[in-house]
């Protein structure tokens, strides 16, 4: 007599090896997933906005998170120097790289350094969230402090006074 393993069960009442539903439904992999979240800011790219030829090296630079006169000084001297090898692989990455997506531009600059000091150093920036954070709540215990205090009560009566209430 043989038996059909989808119908088994383990020990905690999970199904056979392809579920209830048969070999149909699977779950997704993670990186099929990944796309629902948007396009990731830890990509590279090339950057045609803010490119001379294609953006290959204000890709890097946004990618690194260095400026961008400084890869394309690099490039000059890899050009002069290996100067095939350099634009084969210039254009290799031209049309390999996929453009930067419309919402990876960030309406600031503060927000754009934020963002590229967490993809190249996130112990820092987490650091120093840690450290603003810690700031605002010794401001917010200040303020209900005050707001819990006599003396609070005591000007608000004052005012209300003042005010003819």
């Amino acid at each position: 007599m043989k038996r059909d393993a989808r119908f088994d069960t383990d020990r905690q009442g999970r199904q056979g090896r392809h579920g209830p539903h048969g070999s149909r439904h699977r779950r997704r992999k993670w990186y099929e997933r990944a796309e629902d979240f948007g396009p990731s800011p830890n990509k590279l790219y090339r950057d045609p906005v803010k490119g001379k030829v294609l953006g290959v090296c204000a890709g890097i630079a946004d990618y690194f998170g260095i400026e961008v006169w400084l890869v394309r000084v690099v490039a000059v001297f890899a050009l002069v120097f290996f100067f095939v090898p350099t634009v084969i692989g210039y254009f290799i990455a031209g049309f390999v790289l996929q453009p930067k997506p419309e919402e990876l531009y960030y309406e600031d600059e503060e927000e754009d350094d934020f963002w590229r000091g967490v993809r190249t150093d996130p112990t820092q920036t987490f650091s120093a969230l840690r450290h603003k954070f810690k700031e605002l709540e010794q401001r917010l215990r200040g303020l209900e402090s005050y707001v819990t205090s006599r003396e609070f009560r005591l000007r608000r009566e004052f005012d209300d006074l003042e005010r003819g209430r």
